[in-house]
């Protein structure tokens, strides 16, 4: 069990010592909960710390079910999204991007995000369940077509870890922890409680900030 994000991000740092100081790596993670995990690694490794903005499009009778996801510029579908309707989709598609926009201006103001063509990134989250969401940013990342993906979770089950392995462009998947009696990510920390817009833009700051400073 972690203490909290905080611990897991150290760790985490640990096992991905050998990219410290290397200028071709990103971490890039997912908000909320994967940002005060992704900066300890930033900070430990000094790299520059980056936040995919993607939201899933939910299948029409269940909204938890992923059908697909959208970026600022890009959006995926699954093979899940052949029985549904255009309409729908556009739909989403079009809510989901105001929603991001929104997000954009809070997280980076009027700063460009990191260019992710030809460089190493590095997804971390706190961890995941299904993966579904994880494989979905994934996707999403390979559209900028980095060089390679590496993962890092604290926490996952092994079915999960085997889902993100299959995919093309992932390079290597780092888990400190894949227990057998899993029932959810939070269930491995000791405080698991929400990380807020204000931590997440306070932590993006301070690791701008801080490689700005140190490169």
């Amino acid at each position: 069990m972690f203490a909290n994000r905080k611990e897991a991000g150290k760790l985490l740092a640990e096992e991905l010592s050998e990219f410290k100081n290397n200028i071709n790596v990103v971490i890039v993670t997912i908000p909320k909960g994967g940002v005060p995990v992704a900066y300890e690694i930033a900070q430990k490794l000094n790299l520059p710390l980056e936040v995919v903005l993607s939201k899933k499009i939910g299948h029409p009778t269940n909204k938890e079910y992923a059908i697909g996801a959208v970026t600022l510029d890009n959006e995926i579908l699954t093979e899940a999204a052949e029985n549904v309707s255009q309409q729908y989709i556009n739909k989403e598609i079009e809510h989901i991007r105001d929603v991001l926009k929104a997000l954009h201006k809070r997280y980076h103001g009027n700063m460009t995000p990191l260019e992710l063509k030809n460089k190493i990134v590095i997804l971390v989250d706190d961890g995941v369940a299904t993966g579904n969401t994880l494989i979905s940013s994934i996707a999403l990342i390979a559209q900028q077509e980095p060089l390679k993906i590496i993962v890092g979770l604290p926490v996952a089950p092994q079915s999960a870890i085997d889902k993100i392995k299959n995919q093309a462009l992932v390079d290597t998947v780092i888990c400190l922890e894949i227990p057998q009696n899993f029932r959810a990510v939070g269930q491995f920390y000791q405080d698991f409680k929400p990380v807020d817009d204000i931590i997440v833009m306070d932590l993006l700051k301070k690791a701008c900030d801080n490689y700005l400073q140190n490169c």
